[in-house]
């Protein structure tokens, strides 16, 4: 991918990014911009986001032997009490303590590879609070020469809706970049089409970045991530697939609109796990043959041609890292949808029309 087409900013205002339309069925191609992707949803549709927070992860912190090291704090993953995930950028040894600036310290407990376990003896939310002190956001690698200061990145690199912390258990590591181009325009734009909006959680690692490995294949799996729908959340899900209920009128299917490959991996996983409910020719709710979904969840779904989805018709997404697992899953849709193009060529195309790649890079909209 030549260099000029790397994103190293977001558009300014955010909406303002560029939209490649694909039409699965027509075979057509159009250009246009994010503030008008109200145009090319169907009013029979409705939008399911992400409402992750990312945390700014990545810290300095001194080592007790007076050198430094940089910390990336895993925080999208459920490990014991008062033990956090990370990544280091230099040696460090189990048994060692490392200070947050203030004085504050966490002590390395194991390691697995890359990987470290540490221990602090304060909550989760002090952790959070001195992270949001003293961390940057956790931008990924080839967003390094981007020229956002750590202030704009804390704004930038967030969606306009994430949620608060408060009580989180969990947060990102990583954004669900197809959200970044939201804004409150947008939204009123599909409050008039009266395109409703439900939002699920799914904590994003740095596996979303990984190239797709040997074992990945042999094994059918990825990195596992943290989701979080109750079941309210769901069963709104279900509806709006099924249409509202009614003795009078034909139950009328919507289409649903996935915001992000973060969304299609927990929607879909949790369909896997899932017996659809039904409705009687009464209209009244069949029970659900499976027990009730829990709040907290967890997926290490792989999705890769040929994939059969059961929740998803309509895609909102990004330019993709080349081999990596999301370029894999949006293909799978293409090739579902009957497309006639693959994803390469389409993203060809989008290169030779200028159209900005990654994390703060254009949007692409597969009807």
């Amino acid at each position: 991918m030549p260099e000029k087409n790397l994103a190293l900013t977001p558009a300014v205002p955010r909406d303002s990014s560029k939209l490649f339309i694909y039409n699965t069925l027509t075979n057509q191609i159009s250009f246009d911009h994010f503030y008008n992707i109200d145009k090319y949803l169907p009013k029979n549709s409705f939008m399911v986001l992400n409402n992750t927070k990312v945390i700014p992860a990545r810290v300095t912190m001194k080592k007790a032997g007076g050198g430094k090291v940089t910390v990336l704090f895993l925080a999208n993953e459920q490990i014991e009490s008062q033990m956090v995930k990370v990544m280091v950028d230099r040696k460090i040894n189990v048994g060692e303590k490392l200070y947050f600036p203030d004085g504050e310290s966490v002590s390395v407990i194991s390691q697995k590879e890359h990987f470290f376990e540490l221990k602090h003896l304060f909550s989760r939310e002090k952790l959070f609070k001195l992270l949001n002190k003293y961390g940057s956001m956790p931008i990924p690698p080839y967003l390094k020469k981007s020229p956002l200061k750590r202030d704009e990145l804390l704004e930038k690199y967030q969606t306009v809706f994430a949620r608060p912390l408060v009580g989180a258990r969990l947060a990102s590591t990583a954004a669900p970049t197809a959200s970044l181009h939201f804004t409150d325009r947008v939204f009123d734009k599909l409050d008039k089409k009266e395109i409703e909006r439900l939002f699920i959680t799914l904590h994003v690692g740095l596996g979303t970045f990984a190239p797709i490995t040997d074992e990945n294949i042999k094994m059918k799996k990825l990195h596992e991530e943290y989701y979080e729908v109750d079941e309210k959340t769901w069963k709104q899900i279900e509806m709006n697939k099924e249409g509202p209920p009614s003795l009078k009128l034909r139950r009328v299917k919507k289409k649903l609109v996935a915001v992000g490959t973060t969304v299609v991996r927990t929607l879909e996983s949790i369909a896997r796990q899932r017996v659809f409910s039904s409705t009687s020719p009464q209209g009244d709710p069949k029970s659900l043959t499976q027990k009730q979904l829990p709040s907290l969840g967890k997926t290490d779904l792989f999705i890769f041609p040929p994939y059969d989805f059961k929740m998803v018709d309509i895609m909102i997404t990004n330019f993709h890292l080349p081999k990596s697992s999301l370029m894999m899953l949006v293909e799978a849709f293409l090739q579902f949808k009957g497309a006639k193009m693959r994803l390469v060529e389409l993203y060809n195309i989008a290169i030779k029309n200028n159209f900005r790649f990654y994390s703060f890079g254009d949007a692409m909209l597969i009807l």
